[in-house]
């Protein structure tokens, strides 16, 4: 659900888009709906895949870079590379902080 909700917020056009505060909201607040949404990803991924660090990064950036350059094929979106690196470290930090709290939950016996 919350990667369906990332891929129509990422190519819906502007006026359809989803915002938290409005349209003509300020560029850092932008910043960290990028940042949240893609960490809430890398940590409900991180969760789905525990123990397997690598492909839950892979997994994320590739989301991140694939859904920037399907941005291309809608008319008033724009790719930018900074936008990438926003999304991958925010789905970075989700992913670690996932991993951290799994370290820490008892593990079921077995």
């Amino acid at each position: 659900m919350c990667l369906a909700l990332i891929v129509y917020a990422t190519l819906a056009t502007l006026s359809g888009r989803p915002v938290l505060i409005g349209h003509a909201e300020a560029y850092w607040v932008v910043v960290i709906e990028r940042f949240s949404a893609y960490c809430l990803l890398g940590f409900l991924l991180s969760f789905l895949l525990p123990g397997r660090l690598r492909l839950a990064c892979a997994f994320v950036i590739a989301v991140a870079i694939g859904l920037e350059v399907l941005q291309m094929l809608v008319p008033d979106r724009d790719p930018r590379f900074i936008d990438v690196m926003q999304k991958s470290a925010g789905g970075i930090v989700g992913v670690f902080l996932a991993q951290t709290i799994l370290t820490f939950l008892p593990r079921p016996p077995s």
